[in-house]
């Protein structure tokens, strides 16, 4: 049995068969419906689409038969795409010798009768066949081969049409990509600008608070010395000043004031890092690319998450976790992940939430006994499939975790899992567009219902500094 032979342009065909992307896909109905009509027209049981691969013939569509496949060297219609122009009919395959052997012919599905018009690209490329195919020999009148040729060309329509509505639908979700993407950055602008007014306007006073607190605490020191070395001196002071001592009680003040002073050093300490965080946040400077420390922008995103941790509708503080490998400086546009950080570790607070709401509301108390809402917030690398090296920042909630359809679409734009009003289907896609578009990297999401979930943030370390 001679196979036949390959076109001379089979790399070019191949790679015109390979943009429709139709091999190994599911049926569809426009292409059954045009195998159907071609069985008819040429009145025979079995009809295919078939699409001749490197070392297949695969069916796209079929009538009459149940075979999803065949070795491309058994099949007929790798000798109809020879030709391109023409349709190959072949009356009796017993009495033709390029199939008379052929296992096709030989056993199932008996092949006798082949007639097969080739599908014919736009620019030429023969990618396949619609062919009609009988057990029994027969000829073909000219109308059934004009009519077997017009069904051809439709199915090519078909293909184009597929190919055509695919295209359009990337590029809307680029554009719709690109529109999330712009207004997330006008409003991250805008905030930022905000952010680094409000930052400034804080910084000043507590900067002159925390000034003035040491030597607020070296006066109050010396004036309780001052007062204790007067009661020792004077261990009987006269009534009126006896009776004003009882009623304010020194000795506590002289111990609680020191106290107070302590706390508000402590106050403001935590105030004026929470503004460093917050100029951190909003520095238009580091809208660039550039060497930096990914640890100490993660400590400030938890620092500037650092209310909602301790506001969980449980009552209790959402425990935070941090495993940071060591890591020399990372060229990135810190700028922007500052604001995955901030979106991710935000939406992990949330989950939290979610899931007691759920679990209140479902009235499982002994669960919510047990439950230790917990954030986790690793720093490692690694390396890909093809060698390449990446800065890993996974962080990781036990909240609600999502399910696997909203998985799929996540990342999509405008796409919220959140309530009406609660969440504008805009953080996570500008999240995906700043990782995977802007650093070449990779935003993973692996999640569990109501075991929580996972989000991997790919940084690869060979990014280049701006000349």
């Amino acid at each position: 049995m001679p196979a036949a032979p390959y076109p001379e342009n089979e790399a070019q065909r191949q790679q015109a068969l390979e943009q429709y992307n139709l091999l190994d896909t599911l049926p569809e109905q426009a292409f059954d419906d045009i195998t159907t009509l071609a069985a008819h027209v040429c009145n025979t049981p079995i009809a295919l689409v078939s699409l001749v691969d490197r070392h297949r013939q695969w069916f796209k569509s079929k009538v009459g038969i149940d075979a999803e496949e065949t070795p491309r060297d058994q099949a007929f219609c790798a000798h109809a795409i020879l030709d391109p122009g023409e349709v190959l009919v072949v009356p009796n395959a017993e009495a033709d010798p390029r199939f008379a052997d052929n296992p096709l012919v030989t056993g199932g599905p008996q092949i006798r009768f082949y007639a097969g018009a080739p599908l014919q690209t736009p620019d030429g490329q023969a990618i396949g066949t619609l062919c009609a195919i009988d057990s029994q020999p027969r000829e073909l009148t000219d109308e059934q081969v004009q009519g077997l040729q017009a069904l051809s060309r439709q199915v090519v329509a078909q293909m184009e049409l597929r190919r055509n509505v695919a295209q359009l639908s990337q590029t809307l979700t680029r554009l719709q990509r690109t529109q999330a993407s712009l207004i997330q950055s006008e409003k991250m602008s805008a905030l930022g600008q905000f952010v680094a007014g409000i930052a400034h306007e804080i910084n000043n006073p507590v900067s002159f608070i925390l000034g003035n607190l040491p030597h607020a605490q070296t006066y109050t020191e010396e004036l309780l010395e001052l007062l204790e070395h007067y009661q020792r001196a004077y261990p009987n002071p006269e009534p009126e000043i006896a009776d004003i001592l009882n009623q304010i009680d020194v000795n506590y003040i002289a111990d609680d004031f020191i106290k107070l002073l302590k706390s508000m050093k402590s106050g403001a300490s935590r105030i004026e890092r929470i503004v460093t965080s917050l100029r951190t946040f909003s520095h238009l400077d580091e809208a660039e690319i550039k060497p930096v420390q990914l640890d100490k922008h993660l400590d400030n995103a938890i620092a500037l998450s650092h209310a909602k941790l301790q506001q969980t509708r449980q009552g209790s503080d959402i425990k935070v976790t941090k495993t940071y490998v060591d890591l020399p400086p990372i060229v990135c546009n810190i700028g922007q992940l500052n604001q995955v950080f901030i979106n991710i570790i935000g939406n992990a607070i949330d989950a939290i939430n979610e899931r007691i709401d759920q679990t209140q509301q479902s009235d499982r108390t002994l669960e919510m006994t047990d439950y230790s809402p917990e954030i986790q917030i690793r720093l490692n690398t690694a390396e890909d499939d093809d060698g390449r090296g990446f800065v890993i920042i996974e962080i990781q909630d036990n909240g609600i975790g999502i399910d696997s359809e909203s998985q799929d679409k996540i990342f999509d734009p405008f796409y919220t899992s959140k309530p009406i009003g609660q969440g504008t289907g805009l953080g996570l896609t500008s999240s995906y567009d700043i990782v995977v578009e802007h650093h070449r990297g990779k935003l993973k999401v692996g999640s569990k219902p109501d075991e929580g979930s996972c989000f991997s943030i790919w940084i690869p370390t060979d990014l280049p500094l701006p000349d």
